[in-house]
């Protein structure tokens, strides 16, 4: 077992509340629009944890379409399971390997708060481009510093989040937040070399971000 396995194994039923948080849905709606989904597409979750975004996906692929949730922790796909509202016949739970996917051909794929925990950001989101057919859409929406100088005081309070909430501790609190950014950036850079017809827009008082854009 990894490290993540085993540090997202134990808060499997923390995340899955984390998610039902009151707001966190529409940052959920929001992402799911971005991917321009039409009934009957495929779209492939990576790192779909509890599989909080499936309601918002199917609202939007309908009966026809299908949902592949991808994450590397049981725990994480046990839970999802569990909620009727993210299960059915047009849901699929896979566990691998959200950087090596084992799915190609899909119409859209989306990563939520999982750019910053790959050690090589880069490269998972070539893979993700590359499971997408020509034309389709990949979303990433992580989390961010806020650059409102309104929100200076919070943003010492998002170095303690990414601390507590990703795997590798042994780096000091602000080298951690320092690091989970590198990689949410690289993230971002290869999906805009990768990308067209790309938007962005920030959520939460500049503390969430979302980038997507269209596959050629």
């Amino acid at each position: 077992m990894t490290d993540a396995q085993s540090f997202y194994g134990r808060w499997a039923r923390v995340y899955d509340w984390l998610a039902s948080v009151p707001g966190v849905a529409s940052w959920r709606d929001r992402t799911a629009a971005a991917l321009a989904l039409d009934p009957g597409d495929t779209v492939v979750e990576m790192g779909c944890g509890t599989g909080a975004n499936v309601p918002a996906l199917r609202e939007r692929v309908g009966p026809a379409g299908r949902i592949v949730g991808v994450d590397v922790t049981r725990e994480m796909l046990d839970r999802a399971r569990d909620r009727p509202a993210r299960t059915g016949g047009s849901v699929h739970y896979v566990q691998a390997d959200a950087s090596r996917p084992p799915v190609r051909g899909a119409d859209a794929v989306l990563a939520t708060f999982v750019a910053g925990i790959f050690e090589d950001p880069a490269a998972a989101v070539d893979a993700w481009c590359d499971c997408v057919a020509s034309g389709g859409r990949v979303a990433l929406l992580n989390f961010q510093r806020s650059q409102s100088a309104l929100a200076a005081p919070l943003n010492l309070a998002f170095e303690g989040f990414v601390r507590l909430s990703a795997p590798g501790t042994r780096l000091s609190t602000r080298s951690h937040a320092s690091a989970f950014e590198r990689r949410v950036r690289a993230a971002r850079e290869r999906l805009t070399a990768r990308t067209v017809d790309r938007r962005y827009e920030t959520m939460a008082g500049g503390f969430v971000g979302l980038l997507s854009g269209t596959v050629t």
